[in-house]
């Protein structure tokens, strides 16, 4: 049998109605790089949110962003693929966290400590593609392409997996989304979101596994005609 390192999704999915804290991200439409960030908690599942601190810029996918095929509304008819540059839109958990150095205090989520070895797979034909692994330790080596997760450096310094194209992983629709630090505030990734070391740094001590912590992204219009029918935070 396989071994695979965290961080690894759940085997079943945590809905969003579940949900007690949110992170929000709106972009003007869905081809800009630059989005406004949002934290939201709640007491319980049927409770009211709230606002969890000030709003603060992130930077997504170099294209934009493109729904993903599991959480898209009915009109939708393009997706997120592998290789498009681009962020998923949707509802995603946040599972695990991952790092340069030892875990640090305040982190609750799962925890990875990236060696020479930790790798995401891309590759779309392999067993493990959309999974974070140690080359030494996965069992099964079928992959021609991988992001070498300590050589990319600071902005991977930080991060928090995102469960997308998770429940279950279905090739070709996209791999290897984090939350991350950035660049800067004008250079877009390859589909993940990024900010400031700081602001990253804040959502890792904010997020507890308990409160089933998600990432909610789309664009500002697309909020405004969802947050009633999915029960999103009111933004202000």
């Amino acid at each position: 049998m396989a071994q695979v390192k965290t961080p690894q999704p759940p085997p079943v999915k945590t809905p969003f109605a579940e949900s007690l804290q949110a992170f929000v991200v709106t972009t003007e439409n869905d081809s800009t790089i630059s989005g406004t960030a949002r934290l939201f908690e709640r007491k319980s599942a049927k409770g009211k949110w709230k606002s969890a601190g000030e709003k603060f810029r992130v930077v997504i996918g170099r294209s934009g962003l493109a729904w993903s095929s599991d959480s898209a509304p009915e009109a939708v008819t393009v997706f997120k693929k592998e290789g498009d540059g681009k962020s998923p839109a949707g509802l995603f958990p946040l599972t695990a966290s991952f790092g340069r150095a030892d875990k640090a205090p305040g982190i609750s989520l799962p925890y990875t400590k990236l060696g020479e070895y930790t790798e995401c797979v891309d590759d779309v034909n392999s067993f493990h593609y959309n999974k974070i692994v140690d080359r030494l330790q996965v069992g099964i080596f079928d992959w021609k392409s991988s992001e070498k997760m300590l050589e990319i450096g600071p902005p991977y310094d930080l991060g928090i997996n995102v469960a997308y194209n998770s429940y279950p992983v279905v090739k070709g629709n996209g791999s290897c989304i984090f939350l991350h630090i950035w660049n800067d505030a004008t250079t877009g990734t390859l589909g993940c979101t990024a900010m400031k070391r700081e602001d990253l740094q804040s959502i890792l001590v904010w997020a507890k596994p308990d409160n089933h912590p998600y990432l909610v992204q789309m664009t500002e219009s697309d909020y405004k005609k969802l947050r009633k029918p999915w029960s999103l935070p009111k933004l202000k």
